[in-house]
C-alpha cells in the first residue's frame, strides 16, 4: 500500500470496524489507527458514499454498511480461506491423529470455519459456525497476541468486556495482557479445560503479508493422554501447518 496510502487507510478503517461488536465514534477510530481526525472524517465520508460504512447520527458512531455485508456474503460463497486451509488441516490431522480446527477473529469472538476430526476422537463444541469468546480459547489468544496493543485495548477497554466460560478465563484486562505476553514468549497459545473439561488445545496464528492474524489453527486433545514431550511434538506439527498457511496467505513465517 506504499503507493496508495488512502486505499490502505480505508481498508484499515473497514478492518477495525469489522473487529468490533458495536459501532465506533470517529474519535475512537482516529485514535485506534493513529490517523488525523480530518483524514478519518474524509475516509468515513467516502466509505459512506459507497455504502461500506453507515453513520448512526443519533449516536455519533460509525459501523459497517450494506456493501461490506455484500462482500462478506460473497466471501462465504467463495470460501477462499477454507479452500486454502483445508488440505493443510487434513495433513495436520493425519500426522498428529488429533482433531484440528481453523478459526477467525470476529470482534471479541472467534468464529470456527473448519473442523477436521481425527478417527475415534471425541466430538468438540468448536464445530463449524460456532462462536466463542476469544479470550477463553487457544485460537483466540493466538490471534489476539498478534494484534497491536492499541487494537487489543480497543477490543477490551475494561473488565466488563471480558466473558468467562464456567468461571474460567481472564477476569481483568491485566490478566489478559499477561496471557498474551505468555503466548508471545511461548510461541503458541495453550488452553487447558477452559472450553471443555478434560480437553486441551494448542494454537498458532497464521498471518498475511501485513502481519495481521488472518486465522488460527488449533489442535485439541485429551489432556490426560498427552504428556509434555508429546505436546512438544504436536506443537512442532502445528508450527509447520501454520507456516504453510501463512505462506499461502502471502505472509512470512517465523
Amino acid at each position: 500500500m506504499a503507493n496508495a496510502p488512502a486505499a490502505g487507510q480505508a481498508l484499515a478503517v473497514l478492518s477495525l470496524l469489522a473487529r468490533q461488536t458495536e459501532p465506533l465514534p470517529a474519535g475512537a477510530i482516529s485514535r485506534a489507527l493513529d490517523l488525523p481526525r480530518s483524514s478519518t472524517y474524509h475516509l468515513l465520508a467516502v466509505l459512506r458514499e459507497h455504502g461500506f460504512v453507515s453513520h448512526l447520527a443519533e449516536e455519533r458512531r460509525y459501523g459497517l454498511g450494506v456493501a461490506a455485508f455484500e462482500l462478506g456474503s460473497a466471501y462465504q460463497r467463495q470460501a477462499p480461506l477454507q479452500r486454502i486451509a483445508r488440505p493443510i488441516l487434513d495433513r495436520l490431522v493425519s500426522v498428529t491423529t488429533h482433531n484440528a480446527h481453523l478459526a477467525v477473529l470476529h470482534g471479541r469472538d472467534v468464529f470456527y470455519v473448519i473442523e477436521e476430526r481425527a478417527p475415534g476422537r471425541p466430538l468438540l463444541v468448536t464445530d463449524v459456525g460456532v462462536r466463542l469468546p476469544a479470550t477463553v480459547t487457544a485460537s483466540g489468544l493466538a490471534m489476539l497476541a498478534e494484534l497491536p496493543a492499541a487494537q487489543v485495548r480497543a477490543l477490551f477497554p475494561h473488565r466488563e468486556a471480558l466473558v468467562q466460560r464456567s468461571g474460567k478465563g481472564p477476569a481483568t484486562v491485566v490478566q489478559l495482557r499477561q496471557l498474551l505476553t505468555d503466548v508471545r514468549n511461548r510461541g503458541y497459545a495453550l488452553e487447558e479445560g477452559t472450553v471443555s473439561e478434560g480437553l486441551s488445545s494448542v494454537a498458532q496464528a497464521a498471518t498475511d503479508h501485513g502481519g495481521h492474524p488472518t486465522a488460527a489453527i488449533a489442535l485439541t486433545f485429551a489432556t490426560a493422554e498427552v504428556d509434555e514431550p508429546e505436546r512438544d511434538r504436536l506443537v512442532e506439527a502445528l508450527g509447520r501447518a501454520t507456516a504453510a498457511l501463512t505462506r499461502r496467505l502471502g505472509g512470512s513465517p517465523r
